[in-house]
């Protein structure tokens, strides 16, 4: 009966295993694959220095916002082409009004074009480097490091640049998940393997 019970438990144990890998890399393929017709935003800041990452950031929160308000309900990229298009002004505005306000002379240039693109890894999928249909905002020599998202199909609630995935309205694309869903998967099995040496102790006691 012992013998009987430990292998269902252990059936049980590879089934449910199995369901969390599958359900883990079915959410992954559905967040992270951009498809084929896409149109991306790419802030290049001035350099590396913590002011010039300050200055893309407060940019890029800006420029998403007004953005993702233009394309809510666009269901086409023809659609979403032309209205982004004709907003590149606004851009242009919006990124003056944020140097005006901490008190930045720099230069800065908004591009709706062919832009290229490093290769990047994220999470299990592997962007290729190429040139990509995108909003390219350059901040002065925009030499530091780079942010960059989809803006349709919206995924701007991914940060493509580090690789870390954050709510949309929450957190900013620069700010880490404190737990992710490897971590939890990985601890609960730890605790259910722990569990089962207990038990497997208790047949024998």
């Amino acid at each position: 009966m012992k013998q009987s019970g430990l292998i269902n438990l252990l059936i049980s144990i590879f089934i449910l295993v199995s369901s969390l890998q599958g359900s883990e890399s079915s959410l992954a393929s559905e967040q992270q694959i951009i498809p084929d017709e896409a149109i991306r935003l790419r802030i290049l800041a001035n350099s590396n220095s913590d002011d010039d990452q300050i200055v893309k950031r407060r940019i890029r929160d800006e420029v998403n916002e007004s953005i993702n308000t233009w394309v809510a309900d666009l269901t086409s990229i023809e659609a979403s082409r032309t209205v982004i298009k004709g907003h590149l002004k606004e851009i242009e505005a919006i990124v003056k009004k944020e140097l005006d306000a901490i008190g930045s002379n720099e230069a800065f240039k908004v591009e709706f074009d062919e832009v290229a693109f490093p290769t990047k890894l994220y999470g299990d999928f592997v962007y290729p480097a190429g040139n990509y249909e995108a909003v390219l905002i350059t901040i002065g020599e925009g030499l530091g490091d780079n942010w960059w998202c989809v803006l349709f199909p919206p995924l701007c609630f991914l940060d493509f640049s580090n690789g870390d995935a954050v709510q949309a309205e929450t957190a900013a694309p620069d700010t880490e998940v404190e737990e992710s869903d490897d971590v939890e998967v990985e601890f609960f099995l730890v605790q259910l393997i722990g569990d089962l040496i207990d038990w497997i102790k208790g047949l024998f006691a």
